[in-house]
């Protein structure tokens, strides 16, 4: 039986860059960061409250064909890669707290049928959703 989700790949151009953005800009913890052998790095980082949930930082590469590691690096490059929502319980304090560090906005704070929203970027390019959520229905989308 599945009991969680524990690991989601979120792809970066350079790990040591990604790992510092994620723990001094996000608040994240550091959880690994092994060298396993000449071609591959294992960098985890976790939310402090929610450590059985990782985040791991990988370049794109092997295993993955160059072709589809090609794909990936040419969206990162675009800044449209969608990365991951982070839940908040003050959408529009954080977004300025993280704003005032130093991370790029895509969209700021916005109310919307189910919560508020806003969108940042990560120093690789990929899209952070961060949510204030709310009780909501779908007639709420009408």
């Amino acid at each position: 039986m599945i009991t969680n989700v524990s690991l989601v790949t979120v792809y970066v151009t350079d790990i040591d860059a990604s790992k510092a953005f994620y723990t001094e800009k996000l608040g994240f913890k550091l959880a690994e960061d092994i060298t396993v052998g000449p071609d591959f790095r294992w960098c985890t980082v976790y939310q402090p409250e929610h450590p059985e949930l990782r985040l791991a930082l990988m370049l794109p590469g092997p295993p993955m064909d160059e072709e589809s590691a090609g794909a990936i690096r040419r969206i990162m490059a675009k800044g449209t890669m969608h990365g991951v929502g982070l839940a908040t319980d003050d959408c529009r304090k954080t977004f300025d707290e993280l704003v005032a560090k130093g991370v790029e906005y895509i969209q700021e704070p916005s109310d919307r049928p189910y919560g508020v929203e806003a969108v940042l970027r990560d120093n690789a390019g990929n899209w952070l959703v961060l949510v204030e959520q709310k009780p909501y229905a779908a007639e709420d989308f009408a």
